[in-house]
């Protein structure tokens, strides 16, 4: 129970759960993996943590539908991480570079200047005055 309870966090928004389905089971999402992997993807987990969800929502005491959605939350972060784990081609950092935060070469942050981030970004901190919109409508009209 104090396991589960140390989990809780992992457990999305039960509407996460029946979005996913609801795209895992709609015409475009069984089109894509019919192209791709040649054969439907099974979504009734996604179903099944979607009623899962329901319950442990409506009992909050329902620790064996917690447990259930916990453990397919650990399952899919495991699924999703196996790739980064079997990396043998780039070394892991064992801690962030020393420079990690240096200036940008001269060259850079000249180009950067005039880029619509930087005007943005400038114009919301309030650096510089907004320029107006040249498309921008006016009520005015000579007759």
């Amino acid at each position: 129970q104090s396991n589960i309870s140390d989990q809780l966090w992992s457990i999305r928004n039960c509407d996460l759960y029946k979005d996913e389905y609801d795209d895992c089971t709609s015409f475009k999402a069984r089109f894509h993996q019919y192209f791709i992997h040649g054969q439907n993807t099974d979504c009734s987990q996604w179903k099944r943590d979607y009623d899962n969800c329901i319950r442990y929502e409506e009992n909050q005491l329902d620790l064996k539908s917690a447990g259930e959605l916990i453990e397919s939350e650990r399952q899919r972060r495991h699924a999703r991480m196996i790739s980064h784990y079997g990396n043998n081609v780039w070394k892991k950092r064992e801690k962030v570079p020393e420079d990690w935060n240096k200036p940008l070469p001269d060259w850079m942050q000249a180009d950067y200047e005039q880029t619509f981030l930087n005007i943005k970004s400038k114009e919301l901190k309030g650096e510089i005055v907004a320029a107006k919109d040249n498309n921008e409508r006016s009520l005015c009209v000579i007759m």
